[in-house]
């Protein structure tokens, strides 16, 4: 009997132990912006004095709001804040909303499996895929430069929607162009919170917007003279690009698989 009772014991310990996830681990500290890098890019269109006059140090800055740090991102120039690290295989959170200074329009991105150097993609930033903090456009595809996936869609008068069970397409600047529309319009009212959770695996990524799924992308690659490369890592950078914005918080942690539920 003690045999067997030390039997159970080990495969429930087996199971437990397979099923723990990995915890998360925060990207911003809540204090400063340690492990970043911040860079000023092209000015925005109009606003060519602020540029002249925009240092990284204000247009990326952490505030205290209320007793909470928050990242405050200006908007008066386009920019970027981006991670040291390179991150693979992850589940990211990023918890932001919009504050009230527009000078263009309310736009930022979350900008993930970038690589190269600032300035490479649309003068400003690294060469990325773009899950959309645009406001009305959040949980969008944007793929800037050479990057491309495939995507399932369906054809609709403003462009290629995100469909599950759509036709299978390829997207980026050498194919069916480099935008893909959200399934859904999962954003909270101006003013509030947003939760974007970004799911990378291998190839396959998927925008989850406050907790709609808008978007899955897959064999996301790279397209040198024709001839499609693997990309699945880089860094994260989040856009200066035109509204004020305020991050409550950027986490993150490894995973094995994308969850099937996620998926469906």
């Amino acid at each position: 009997m003690k045999k067997f009772t030390f039997f159970i014991s080990l495969a429930f310990l087996t199971v437990l132990f397979s099923s723990c996830e990995a915890p998360w681990q925060p990207v911003y500290n809540g204090e400063n912006l340690d492990g970043w890098e911040t860079f000023i890019g092209t000015p925005l269109t109009g606003f060519e004095d602020l540029h002249e006059q925009a240092k990284p140090e204000e247009v990326f800055k952490v505030v205290d709001v209320e007793g909470e740090k928050l990242i405050h991102i200006s908007g008066e120039v386009n920019g970027s804040l981006a991670t040291v690290d390179t991150f693979a295989n992850y589940h990211l959170e990023l918890v932001f909303k919009w504050g009230d200074q527009v000078y263009t329009k309310r736009n930022s991105g979350l900008l993930y499996h970038s690589f190269g150097e600032f300035g490479e993609a649309i003068g400003t930033w690294m060469t990325n895929i773009e899950c959309q903090l645009m406001h009305e456009k959040l949980g969008d595809t944007y793929l800037m430069n050479n990057t491309c996936c495939e995507t399932e869609v369906t054809k609709t008068d403003e462009g290629f929607q995100f469909s599950k069970g759509g036709e299978l397409t390829q997207f980026g600047k050498d194919f069916n162009g480099p935008g893909i529309i959200k399934a859904v319009d999962a954003e909270n009212p101006l003013g509030e919170w947003n939760t974007v959770e970004l799911y990378t695996y291998g190839r396959t990524t998927v925008h989850v917007i406050n907790g709609q799924v808008t978007m899955v992308n897959t064999n996301t690659g790279i397209n040198e003279d024709g001839q499609i490369k693997p990309l699945s890592s880089g860094k994260i950078q989040i856009q200066s690009e035109g509204g004020d914005l305020f991050v409550k918080s950027v986490r993150i942690k490894p995973i094995k698989e994308i969850p099937a539920e996620i998926l469906q």
